[in-house]
């Protein structure tokens, strides 16, 4: 009789499915490879398993160049955090050309709760990438350069499947605009590259916050833009007054100094017969109405500045 407690059954469903699916234990030895996986990278089940991701070059790679998985893969998060942990990178297909993928992470737990590894998912972002060639040029179009999250354009196809989604199967959803001020300020005064850093760290801590049903990406040049899958309007005031308060103390160091920058969200969930450009409209006028509150906060005393 079917059961999915029969362990070989289950393993069987996860190595079939057609999306890149992949298991390690707490020293990233790969134990699970699914078919998915292989036709991403072209390497095959019995080339991987039983041996470390860190240790065959790129087959996971979390930054464009890198030449091994770090410490802030989405793998190596998800076990050290015990949350999950998602972010645009690149795999290395057996072929030697670059595959850029979204990869989403959780750690697996043993019934007591212990965490013995870790599982990812990984999409194609670029099906059509051609053997040989360097995808570099059009791996830009789905990821930003700067904080690694999906770029605009990604976001924006993401959002049209949320309503899909929402319009076939009534799952609602939500969304965060996460605005970083006084940016090109803050840019003046320390550099670009300070920008950029401080940006990275708000993107980092975007993913250590949502789940990997949630999606993230650079809106514009100082916004980020969260899709909130399953999320209800009851719910989603918590969850900007979660993300503004992680936010706030956030910051870099920079030539011995530590500087921060405010933040303001909007936020707005999808309603019937609603399309992205009504939807994001709210989500825009709930932005300004926060960044004038900052604004007027931070007239009125510097322990206001960073709310």
């Amino acid at each position: 009789m079917f059961s999915l407690h029969d362990s070989d059954i289950c393993r069987n469903i996860l190595e079939s499915l057609p999306t890149g699916v992949c298991v390690v234990d707490m020293q990233k030895k790969i134990l699970l490879w699914s078919d998915g996986a292989e036709r991403i990278t072209g390497h095959l089940r019995h080339e991987v398993v039983g041996r470390s991701c860190i240790a065959e070059p790129l087959i996971h790679c979390n930054q464009p160049g890198c030449e091994f998985c770090g410490e802030e893969c989405p793998l190596a998060r998800a076990m050290k955090t015990s949350h999950a942990a998602e972010s645009n990178g690149v795999l290395q297909h057996k072929s030697g050309y670059e595959v850029p993928v979204r990869l989403r992470a959780v750690p697996v737990r043993t019934p007591n709760g212990s965490i013995f590894g870790a599982v990812e998912v990984f999409e194609d972002l670029q099906s059509s990438a051609i053997a040989g060639h360097s995808s570099s040029t059009q791996f830009a179009e789905f990821m930003d350069p700067v904080t690694g999250t999906a770029s605009r354009a990604t976001a924006e196809r993401y959002l049209h499947r949320a309503f899909a989604t929402y319009r076939e199967s009534q799952v609602p959803f939500g969304v965060l605009l996460i605005r970083v001020e006084k940016l090109t300020h803050f840019r003046a005064k320390l550099g670009a590259e300070a920008g950029s850093s401080f940006l990275r760290v708000v993107a980092r801590t975007l993913e250590g916050v949502f789940s990997i049903a949630d999606y993230i990406g650079r809106w514009t040049d100082d916004q980020f833009l969260v899709v909130l899958s399953g999320c209800r309007q009851e719910t989603l005031p918590s969850l900007r007054e979660q993300v503004r308060r992680t936010l706030a103390g956030e910051g870099i160091e920079w030539w011995g100094e530590r500087h921060s920058l405010p933040v303001s969200i909007g936020e707005a969930c999808v309603q019937p017969d609603d399309t992205p450009e009504l939807l994001l409209d709210r989500a825009h006028k709930s932005l300004h109405v926060a960044s004038a509150w900052l604004t007027g906060a931070a007239a009125t005393g510097p322990d206001s500045a960073g709310s």
